[in-house]
């Protein structure tokens, strides 16, 4: 388990776990809003089967409290820089800080776990919500895309220079 005993907006701690036995399923049925389908797979099913078929791409269930509340990716770079992907909040959570605090705990777990080496993720120019919410974790722009996706990095990473 990934903890930083960050909060989300309601106070529930938001906690970063392996999908296992127990909770795939769960983590399979998480749907963001309609509204999102641009951005992201109407399932996070998608994400957990690419997390199967790549040996680039882990796969974390998202907590809040107790309850499965979204699906998180994080993965390593050919050039040491950790990647956070395939994020989804279920549409019943949203608003309430969850994205946020799960961004919060992986990328701080990943700057202590790299050395050094970057956190990097990367959002489509139209996601504004994202942009938002990045840019309010310390993300910024590299000037780099990734396909057709802005590429940010953490400005100043926990546990590591950048």
């Amino acid at each position: 388990m990934i903890d930083s005993d960050v909060r989300d907006r309601l106070g529930r701690r938001v906690t970063l776990r392996p999908v296992d036995d127990d909770n795939w399923r769960a983590v399979a049925d998480v749907a963001p809003r309609d509204d999102q389908r641009d951005w992201v797979p109407a399932l996070a099913a998608r994400y957990l089967l690419l997390t199967t078929r790549s040996e680039v791409w882990s796969s974390l269930a998202v907590y809040a409290d107790g309850t499965v509340a979204g699906h998180v990716m994080w993965g390593v770079d050919d050039d040491g820089s950790r990647w956070i992907g395939g994020m989804i909040v279920d549409a019943a959570e949203q608003g309430r800080g969850v994205g946020a605090a799960a961004v919060a705990t992986l990328a701080g777990w990943l700057a202590d776990q790299g050395g050094g080496a970057p956190v990097r993720l990367s959002y489509h120019p139209g996601n504004t919500a994202a942009a938002r919410l990045y840019a309010g974790l310390g993300f910024v722009p590299t000037g780099a895309t990734e396909g057709d996706e802005i590429v940010v990095e953490l400005a100043a990473p926990r546990g590591g220079a950048a």
